[in-house]
């Protein structure tokens, strides 16, 4: 497999929240995209003529379509900024794939037809063909539902090897983790068990000269698991009432070793790219050594470990009559109080 560039695509992000209506939210999505499209093929342009290499893999923020909801419900967060899996913006991302011959992953926040009181946040990767090929809802949230909520109906609809998706492409299997994830070892190793090389994270963190807890994990999850992180941040948030330049830097690309390759600084930015080597990420995890973490792996001995059911309920979103529950914050924060008293009660904090 030859080497290929990646870029972790530092980009600002418009909120929607104060907008007046749907209308003039789709115009603000379809703005933004137009300006992907704009940032990857100058990006492109740049890199190939700066190293000579290809760039065929880019990874977009987190909120980098619509920020964040700031104290929306979730049924106005459905009608306000949501897309549909099969909707006008992912067409336009997998144009812009095709057009620029690269491999698109980003997050969003989407709607499902089998799920049409809830919406997921949902990491995606779309092939340089245009189309849509893996799709991960993320699992850890604190005010927004997850699959992990309505477990037992999503497994009926998707089957468990939805959860954690990897997919092999002829840039190296590729998954995705989401936002604050990569601060959990499990989700990344779910996925290097499935035969994750690359993780693709979408991000927006806080900006620091000091090192943040996600960068500490970037490269945690990268060295434990032998593979890279493409991690993507935001620059700057316009249209927020957080400060619009909490968020900056660290748009980042970790190697197999654990060790930062590329970095950018703060405002958008084309800095965060390099060279990925599947080959040579190959060749390691092959040899028999003490640096072959993955290898080594024992991991039978923590079924019962994780087993325990003092913490996190599954299906906390499903009542007795098998229907939905909408959730509000008052709900996300009642259930983290309630495993917090669990733990307590079994003498486990």
């Amino acid at each position: 497999m030859t080497p290929y560039a990646a870029l972790a695509l530092q980009m600002d992000c418009h909120a929607v929240n104060g907008l007046a209506d749907r209308s003039a939210v789709e115009a603000s999505m379809s703005s933004t995209l137009d300006r992907v499209d704009r940032l990857i093929a100058g990006s492109k342009g740049f890199i190939g003529t700066f190293s000579g290499d290809t760039l065929r893999l880019v990874v977009l923020p987190e909120y980098f379509l619509t920020s964040f909801p700031m104290g929306e419900s979730i049924p106005d967060w459905r009608t306000k900024a949501c897309i549909a899996m099969d909707g006008p913006e992912y067409q336009r991302m997998g144009e812009i794939a095709r057009d620029r011959g690269v491999y698109l992953s980003g997050n969003v926040y989407e709607l499902d037809p089998h799920f049409p009181e809830l919406y997921f946040q949902t990491s995606f990767i779309i092939s340089d063909e245009g189309e849509v090929i893996l799709r991960y809802r993320r699992l850890i949230s604190m005010f927004a539902p997850t699959p992990h909520d309505v477990l037992s109906q999503y497994c009926d609809v998707y089957g468990e090897d939805s959860l954690f998706p990897v997919v092999d492409t002829p840039l190296g299997r590729l998954a995705c983790v989401a936002s604050e994830e990569i601060l959990y070892p499990e989700v990344s190793r779910a996925l290097a068990t499935r035969g994750a090389e690359v993780i693709l994270h979408s991000s927006s963190e806080v900006g620091s000269p000091r090192p943040t807890p996600k960068n500490i994990a970037k490269c945690a999850r990268a060295y434990e698991n032998m593979c890279y992180v493409v991690s993507s941040n935001t620059s700057a948030i316009y249209n927020s009432p957080v400060p619009q330049n909490s968020t900056q830097g660290h748009s980042q690309i970790v190697d197999y070793k654990g060790q930062v390759i590329t970095e950018a600084y703060t405002g958008e930015s084309m800095v965060g790219n390099a060279t990925l080597d599947i080959e040579r990420l190959r060749e390691a995890r092959s040899k028999p050594a003490m640096t072959n973490l993955l290898a080594r792996q024992r991991l039978s001995l923590f079924g019962s470990t994780y087993a325990q059911t003092q913490f996190y309920p599954e299906n906390n979103l499903i009542d007795e009559a098998g229907n939905t529950i909408v959730p509000d914050r008052s709900h996300f924060m009642a259930q983290q109080s309630a495993v917090i008293a669990g733990l307590k009660e079994a003498g486990l904090i």
